[in-house]
């Protein structure tokens, strides 16, 4: 699955889940996602949770995370 098509799994409306980034279809937000696998969930563990996604919408939830991390770094800051 391509960027574009992860990307498009991924939906942010203003009337849903207060404007945060959600998995399509669903009012789960990406960064719970995103939180249950930095705090060392499986893949597995996430959809035993969730049963009704699917693993291409975690995958869509990392690519969107990736997204902002390039979005979010400027080229005049300093590096550690």
């Amino acid at each position: 699955m391509t960027r574009e098509e992860l990307l498009s799994r991924i939906a942010i409306s203003p009337n849903v889940c207060f404007g945060k980034p959600c998995i399509r279809g669903h009012r789960i937000w990406v960064s719970l996602i995103l939180d249950f696998l930095a705090s060392g969930m499986t893949i597995e563990d996430v959809l035993k949770e969730y049963p009704d996604l699917e693993e291409a919408d975690i995958f869509a939830c990392i690519a969107y995370g990736a997204e902002m991390a390039r979005e979010r770094i400027r080229a005049d800051q300093p590096e550690d």
